[in-house]
């Protein structure tokens, strides 16, 4: 479990944090809507097939139920926020309002009925953390207009509150079959309501294919395989596998990452103020992880000291 753990937490780390750059590629000459109706009617078809293959059975009304529900939520609400921000607002922005993600996440799991109340180490992590983020962010360049507009950041933080409300449903709404099966029928519902959507705004109209790039192509094949089928699958399965507040962590990494790959492959220059950053953001998600474990276990320990022995 562990391992599997470490494997799916690694996939959403990394992958995502390379997704912002692949939507910014792909509208180049492809519109908003337009881009997520075909990213996850492709993904959520190849993944949907792969599923039965397996010998899946066919899903129930009650999983078709929750799979439309958690997938209107998190990727045409969620998802579709941030490409839709992304025509106007610079990435590392619009990667910096999604950390709010993990704060949603706990606080909607503390407000549902029977939720966790979180310890003042996950607030004091949550503040460590954003403020890693703000690090990441140069406010002299914000100021010389490349901060995120205001309709786009309203829009982003909708978005981060309805993917956090769908996480947790998930999380909690239990209804069988696999997490691959589930993640299919949520690409496959957001894939329609995407090109709902690029209809009613005439995006369908508009669209051209002869015209779309080579460059915004591949961006859509690598959004579909690896952000979509491999990292989103291995989210959908984090829903269930471990808490809330472990869970948002992935906000936290991403615009690290990002950095990373930045300075490998691009180039671009890692600063002092970035190396702290990232080190506040990473010691953000090692409290978060590992804070809650260490409390109970030392409480635990001190229980088994302190209880009465019988004698026999």
């Amino acid at each position: 479990m562990r391992a599997r753990l470490i494997v799916a937490f690694a996939l959403v780390y990394v992958v995502w944090g390379s997704t912002y750059f692949a939507i910014r590629v792909g509208l180049e000459s492809l519109t908003p809507f337009a881009l997520g109706a075909i990213r996850f009617l492709v993904a959520g078809g190849l993944l949907y097939g792969w599923a039965r293959l397996r010998g899946g059975a066919p899903p129930s009304r009650a999983q078709w139920r929750v799979g439309a529900l958690t997938g209107a939520l998190m990727l045409l609400v969620g998802n579709g926020a941030v490409i839709f921000a992304e025509q106007r607002a610079p990435s590392g922005l619009v990667a910096l309002i999604v950390t709010s993600v993990p704060l949603w996440l706990v606080l909607i799991d503390w407000l549902r009925p029977g939720g966790t109340r979180p310890d003042a180490t996950v607030f004091a992590s949550l503040a460590v953390g954003s403020f890693g983020i703000v690090l990441l962010i140069d406010p002299v360049a914000a100021l010389r207009g490349t901060a995120v507009p205001p309709l786009e950041a309203g829009i982003l933080l909708i978005g981060t509150f309805s993917w956090a409300a769908g996480s947790v449903y998930s999380r909690h709404h239990k209804v069988g079959g696999s997490t691959t099966q589930l993640a299919a029928l949520q690409m496959l519902v957001a894939g329609v309501l995407f090109a709902a959507v690029a209809a009613l705004r005439g995006e369908l109209a508009r669209l051209d294919l002869a015209s779309v790039t080579a460059r915004s192509w591949l961006a859509v094949g690598y959004l579909a395989a690896f952000g979509s089928i491999v990292a989103y699958s291995a989210y959908v399965w984090l829903t269930r596998a471990t808490t809330a507040a472990r869970l948002g962590t992935y906000a936290y990494v991403n615009p690290v990452v990002a950095l990373v790959l930045g300075a490998a492959f691009a180039g671009e220059t890692v600063t002092p103020r970035v190396v702290l950053a990232a080190a506040l953001v990473l010691a953000a998600v090692v409290a978060i992880t590992a804070g809650r474990d260490r409390i109970r276990w030392v409480l635990s320990a001190k229980l088994r000291r302190t209880r009465p022995r019988t004698v026999g």
